[in-house]
Formats: C-alpha cells, structure tokens, sequence
C-alpha cells in the first residue's frame, strides 16, 4: 500500500472533471457533515465517500491504462492517491476522536474496505507500467513531477509489484501477517494493561488519588480476624505509570510498578518474534540482508551502517556527560537515605530526577503549570504566526454537523493578500474513548489544481490535556505545552507547505526529517522572549517571570544527557532487532539486556521485557533514529537562523519559503543546507547524517 498512502500525487489537467470530497473549508454556516463532507452527516455516510473514491479512482485508472503523457500520467496518479487518502483520513480521525460508536464503528469498516481498494491500485500492474513510462520520458519538464515519478517507482517495487507470481504472492501473504501481528500486539496490550496493589492507602500520595482504583481485602491484627484493609489499585498504563514513578516516595511501590509495566503482556514477546521474522522474510524476497537494509532504501540515511555510524558517534559523546548525572542521582540517593552503598535502579530515575530538579531550581510544577492555561497557549499559537509569518489563525463557527464534540475549535491560518492557506481542527480536551495521545492528522493535502486554484490543507491538531482537580480550567504542565508546540510544528509544515503535488504536501517528506520542523518548534516553548507574549498567570493576569522561566531551562538541561542516551539506546534496540542478527529465532530480552548493558548507565531487571509495549517496534520499524535525526537538524536550524530573533519576520521567511513550503518536493539535504547553511547534514557511504555538535554544545557535552 506503501505507493498510494506513504505520499501522494498531484492533480488531472485532462478531460475528466476534477471532483472534491471534502469541501471542509467554507465560510459559511448551513448544514453539512463531519469535517464539511455533506455525505458524512450521519455515519452510513462513510459507505458513500468510499463508493465515491472507489469510482472515482476507478475512472482514473482507466484513463492511465490509456497511456496519456507522462504529465497526465502523474497528474492522474496524485489525484487518485488525494481521493483514496482524503478517505483514509477521515475515517482515522473518526475512529480515534468521535464520541459516538456508530460513527466509529463506520468509520472503522470504511477504513478496511478503502484498505482493501489500496492493496488493488498499489499491485495493479497497468499503473507500475504507466509511471515506469512517465519516469523514462523526457518531456517531463519540472523537478517535482521527475522527483514524483522516482518515488513512485520504489514505493511501488518496496511492495513487490515487479516480482513474479509466487514471491508477489508471498509478500502479500507475509503483509496480511504482518498487519494481523500489529493488531494483535495492541489488543494485547488492552487486554492486559497489568495492575499493582497497593496497602495500606497510604502509601500513595494524595495528589495520584485520582489515577488509582481503591481495591480492600481481609486481614488479621492479633486477636481481630476479617479486617478490611483499605488499598489501591494501580493499573500500568502509560500515564498512570509516568505518575506514580515520578511522585512515590515508596521504593517499593515504585519497584512493583516498574517490574509490572515492564512484564506485560507476555504474549507479545511471541508477535514480536513473528512480526520481525515476517518484516526478514520481505526484505529477503526484495534483496536485502536485513529489514532494516529494505526500510532505509528510501530515507536520507541510506544504509544501516550510516544510521548505526550516527548512533554510534552520539553514543559516545553523551557517554561521559550521562555517567556524570548517573552518579550524581546516586549519591542524591546514598544521602537522602543515609547509606553509602544503596544501588541506583531504574525505577528510581523519574522520581529522583523530579526531585533533584525541583531541589536545584525551586521549581514548583503546579506553579509552573498556573501560567499555561489552554486557552492562553491557543493565543501564543497566535501571537507565534502573526510575529513569524505576518499571518493570522482567525477564529471560524463551525458549520452544524461539521464538527464530532462541542470542545472543538476550528481556525483558519489568513493572509491579507494571499487569502485563506489552510484551516486547522482542534481537539485538545481529553474525554473518555479518545485517543490517548498527541497527534496531527491530516485531513486534506494541499495541492495544485490548476494555474489559478490551490487545494487548501485542512489538517486536525489532537490532544488530551485535563482539567486539574477542583478547576475549571485546563492548565498544562510544561511537558505538555512542549508536546503541543511539537504537534503545532506539524501542522505548520501541512498549512504552509505549497507544493503542486499532494504526494508531497506537508509531511509527507523523507521519513528521517518528518519530525524536524516539530522539534524546532519545541524551542519556542523555552524560549522567555516568546512565552512573555501568551504565557499569563490563569487568576491574576501576571506575565510568567523570567526567573521561573531561567530555573525551567536549567531543570530540563539537568538530566539531557542521560534522556538521549535514551533515546539512543531506543534506536539501537530498534536497529538491531530488524538486522541482519535477526536471521534465526532470537532472544530479544538478552539483546535488549546487552544493549542497554553497552549504551546506558542501568541494569536489565530480570523477568522484564520492556519491547511487549514499545508500539515504536511496529509503526516506526528501523525508523525511530529518525527522532534523533530531527533533533540534530533542529538544533542547527535553531542556532543558525532563529536563535538570536526568534520572532522576527525575516526568521520566519526564512523557516517559510527554504523549508516548510516544500514539504517534500525538495531533496532534503538541499532544503536543510538551503535553510542552516552547509554543513548541516554529511554524506558517508551514499547516505545523509546530521552534524550533531550543535546539539552536543547545547546539551554541553562537549567542551
């Protein structure tokens, strides 16, 4: 499915007439369904944009089964990919964000069949044929409709379609398994989050209360028998178990915790192993060595070894900065508790990390969080546009039907000569049966239609910040106004981009510089010269003092090293469990324990197996380096053209007209180079790697 989905294509210059499914960015308020697509104002409405796509598509495919021009070629594959894709993510964001079953439950069976319909366009024959041609000619006149026709080709042989009949065969079986084993490894993990109990209550905080479930049981004291004793419940999902790392005070508590979250479910070391088998077993077909070798084809990195030389260099010059912080957690520990030879362990990290930062700085984080209402970081949205880009977010009614829950804002991103570039969807507010976590869908891609109209993006920004205890209203903690900023990055690049195909808009760029423009962002939430203009006390009004802000800078350099090292560490296990070690069954506990032994500071705790709910091993396979990338170029982009005017009109041209406008429709390394200068990224064996020394000196782990 890689051809159509991973990108997309352009626009129909032909005689067939272009349609819209989504027209979800009008201005006026008459009735219409979900997202503005009138077909979607009850949930059977889903049947009707797939019976549309379907035929549409199908129309379109015969007109490239004619052999037109190359242009026309490419021009009918992109508006293929834009119907088909239009349709993929409405029904995604449907499924993670509408309150109502019917909807979801439509939009669900939506996705499979639309599913299915990829799977027919990115095996059909006459369509490889028909871009194979377009890619050969010669009239093909721009950089992008060449640059689209060579990505189309690799997408499509990445899915096996120039094979023959039994390894084709098989590579579809082995996708079917592959999907079925993804899907599995998630049901495992709602089926069985695992849980702690905890007695007595007290040995909870009071402030985690409201993130545990009061459990009791019968016990004995002396003479009295059949005593209730009041407990809780601690059930390990994701943010529970952040929580209760972070604030217990009860090494064994957090040692349950810990051990616990790190054990289920046990039926996932068995997917796994067939996920990776199966991942080997594809890239073998292809030619490869390894799945890792397969996935790379395609990504700036190239090869495994321009990835692990990558990995490799951080490691080491984090190494000596991580040990420094270790054994300055250690001794926080020995003299907190008074004994010289306590051992630091992994369940310690988080609470003792909380606890030195908050010591250091005198940072409290409820004080923190009172400047960071919801509604005041919309406005710093604001405020950061407006001072960037010379544009505004203006606040839009939603037409009845066009949204999925009454939280739900809707702004459109205006400039005064341009007009409308785009409009966002957001859904900040967590609600039970949401997604869980932070994400950017895009709805629409932006993309030529002709010389005189422009497909508008419409995109949706997806959180789940609470409201705090006994308050009405939603402040962040800063880890989450962070996360926000990064998200808003995204969406930035999907508004802004303009490029003249939709296999190209937005994020849809080289898979190891997607998340670049969203860690570049997350420095404007740091930044005092930016938070002075939004961040404001919720009751007084009072800008946040620059003081506060200098101690959250020094908090969240005080453990850095050891958090990459981390993130490391992750890339590797990433690497290697998709590498050519992979050949025969392995063990992945011993290597995950091996290589946390070589890159990291901790121990492996026996009977745990952290990899059972690392759903990076599934979306992001070979991939999750790529974080690391991104961190390294936004650190560069951030020193070299925004640091010394963050919010000055010509750092935001800059960002706007090098960077974000291409989406992908530029060679990356010249966009980066373009943007920062060169030397921002370096060739080694064919493939790009970032200059890490402008993150290395940010961090100070070099001198």
């Amino acid at each position: 499915m890689a051809a159509l989905i991973s990108k997309a294509t352009s626009i129909l210059r032909s005689n067939l007439k272009y349609r819209y499914i989504f027209s979800a960015a009008v201005h006026r308020m008459e009735e219409t369904g979900l997202y503005g697509c009138h077909h979607l104002k009850n949930p059977k409405g889903f049947q009707r944009i797939v019976d549309d796509a379907i035929e549409r598509s199908n129309e379109l495919v015969g007109f490239i089964s004619r052999m037109p021009s190359a242009s026309e070629i490419i021009d009918a594959m992109d508006e293929i990919s834009n119907t088909v894709c239009q349709v993929v993510d409405s029904a995604e964001l449907c499924r993670y964000t509408h309150p109502e079953r019917e909807f979801v439950d439509e939009a669900s069976k939506a996705s499979m069949r639309i599913n299915e319909y990829l799977h027919y366009l990115n095996t059909n024959l006459t369509l490889y044929d028909a871009v194979l041609k377009a890619e050969k000619d010669q009239t093909l006149t721009s950089d992008e409709a060449k640059r689209i026709a060579r990505d189309l080709c690799i997408d499509f042989e990445k899915g096996g379609i120039h094979l023959c009949a039994e390894k084709k065969d098989r590579v579809s079986q082995l996708n079917v398994e592959i999907a079925k084993c993804c899907a599995q490894y998630n049901e495992n993990i709602a089926k069985e989050p695992g849980y702690v109990d905890v007695y007595p209550t007290s040995r909870i905080p009071k402030n985690l209360h409201n993130l545990v479930k009061p459990v009791n049981r019968l016990t004995s004291q002396g003479s009295r028998v059949n005593i209730r004793e009041k407990g809780f419940r601690i059930v390990t999902e994701p943010s529970t178990v952040s929580a209760i790392l972070q604030w217990t005070p009860d090494d064994e508590v957090r040692k349950m915790t810990y051990i616990k979250s790190n054990s289920v479910p046990h039926a996932n070391l068995g997917v796994l192993d067939k996920l990776i088998a199966a991942r080997h077993e594809i890239s073998q077909i292809m030619g490869y060595t390894s799945y890792v070798e397969y996935a790379l084809q395609s990504n700036m990195a190239k090869s495994p070894d321009v990835v692990s030389s990558f990995l490799v260099e951080l490691s080491k010059a984090v190494q000596p900065k991580a040990v420094e912080e270790f054994e300055s957690m250690r001794n926080f520990k020995r003299r907190k508790n008074c004994q010289q030879d306590l051992v630091l362990e992994p369940w310690d990290e988080a609470y003792f990390a909380r606890s030195m930062k908050s010591s250091a700085y005198n940072l409290d984080f409820s004080v923190v969080a009172s400047y960071f209402s919801l509604s005041q970081c919309i406005e710093g949205f604001k405020v950061l546009v407006e001072s960037l880009f010379g544009l505004k977010f203006i606040n839009i009614p939603l037409a009845p039907g066009e949204s999925w829950h009454p939280d739900v804002l809707k702004m459109a991103l205006h400039q005064p000569n341009e007009g409308d570039l785009g409009y966002i969807y957001l859904d900040l507010n967590s609600r039970v049966g949401k997604y869980p976590g932070c994400a950017h869908f895009a709805i629409r891609g932006g993309r030529r239609v002709s010389k005189t109209e422009y497909q508008l993006p419409v995109i949706a920004l997806v959180c789940n910040f609470s409201k705090s205890q006994n308050s009405a209203i939603v402040r962040l903690n800063h880890s989450d106004v962070d996360t926000l900023f990064h998200e808003f990055g995204h969406a930035l690049h999907s508004l802004l981009s303009r490029t003249d195909y939709q296999h190209f808009s937005g994020t849809r760029v080289a898979f190891d510089m997607a998340e670049t423009p969203s860690n570049l962002f997350e420095y404007y939430a740091w930044d005092y010269r930016f938070l002075k203009t939004f961040a404001r006390h919720y009751s007084t009004g009072d800008i946040i003092p620059e003081k506060l802000v200098t101690s959250m800078q020094g908090s969240k350099k005080m453990f850095a090293a050891m958090e990459l090292q981390q993130q490391i560490f992750y890339a590797l296990v990433d690497q290697t469990l998709y590498s050519d070690r992979t050949l025969s069954p392995i063990d992945t506990t011993s290597i995950i324990a091996e290589l946390r032994e070589q890159h990291t500071n901790w121990k492996h705790v026996e009977g745990t197996h952290w990899q059972t709910r690392f759903s990076h091993l599934l979306y992001y396979g070979a991939g999750y380096y790529s974080y690391l990338y991104a961190k390294c170029f936004a650190s560069t982009i951030w020193e070299r053209v925004c640091k010394d005017d963050p919010l000055s009109l010509e750092t935001g041209n800059a960002i706007r007209t090098k960077f974000l406008q291409h989406g992908g429709a530029k060679d990356p390394a010249e966009l980066l180079n373009d943007l920062a200068g060169d030397g921002i990224t370096r060739y080694q064996n064919g493939g790009i790697i970032p200059d890490v020394s402008s993150l290395c000196h940010e961090l100070n782990l070099r001198d």
